[in-house]
């Protein structure tokens, strides 16, 4: 299972999951019209409707706030797959990875913000002058620019157990060091060819999309079936 999102307070009424959810869409459509680096939370409580105190009370900062958008997706990811599977309960290794993949591909063209911040934070450059306005904290990312350092990569493996645990249950496969290892270097594999597939923006390149499936259905495919 995955980490729980890094909230300050976890909602427990209603309402106060509600206001969570605004400040999470506030997050991921500020994201996808100016980008990371330029998010601030002040900009995010005014687009989401309420107090920067509210904004607080959940997150440290941009950071945690993207993180917890990142973690979000993870789910939302996770139960699009799990709701395809469920649908289709007669696929083989072949139409299992097609679900996985088209899951991914659906979101990248239509959640806001997922190009940016889909499973994880994403790395500023070193070099790069932060550009966003301080938080109230006096830093610009309410973490002491943690960004810096990104967590892109242990988003993967993240990603890699949620796919594990979907497709071997699906496929009865057992679990063991040899679907973990396949699994995550199918997710590395694809997380960099889709990020040269979407490069000038959605809906894709069709071209580079169909070979990322070319890949995956020969390299991952096969132990699925063992």
């Amino acid at each position: 299972m995955p980490p729980p999102p890094p909230l300050r307070r976890v909602p427990v009424q209603r309402r106060s999951a509600e206001r969570l959810a605004r400040i999470l869409d506030a997050c991921a459509q500020l994201i996808e019209e100016a980008g990371y680096e330029r998010l601030s939370t002040r900009e995010v409580a005014v687009r989401a409707g309420v107090p920067i105190g509210s904004v607080y009370r959940f997150f440290s900062g941009k950071r945690a706030m993207a993180a917890a958008l990142a973690h979000r997706n993870l789910d939302r990811y996770a139960e699009r797959v799990a709701a395809r599977l469920a649908q289709r309960p007669d696929l083989d290794a072949h139409g299992a990875v097609d679900a996985v993949l088209d899951a991914y591909i659906a979101m990248r063209r239509t959640e806001p913000g997922f190009a940016l911040v889909d499973f994880g934070v994403p790395a500023a450059p070193r070099d790069a002058a932060p550009v966003a306005p301080p938080d109230r904290d006096g830093d610009r990312d309410g973490d002491g620019n943690a960004d810096r350092d990104g967590d892109e990569h242990g988003a993967n493996h993240l990603v890699a157990e949620r796919i594990r645990g979907l497709l071997g249950e699906y496929l009865h496969h057992p679990s063991g060091e040899v679907l973990r290892r396949k699994v995550l270097v199918a997710v590395e594999a694809t997380d960099a060819l889709l990020r040269l597939a979407f490069r000038a923006g959605p809906p894709g390149d069709p071209e580079l999309i169909d070979e990322t499936r070319v890949l995956l259905h020969a390299y991952l495919a096969p132990v699925l079936r063992g």
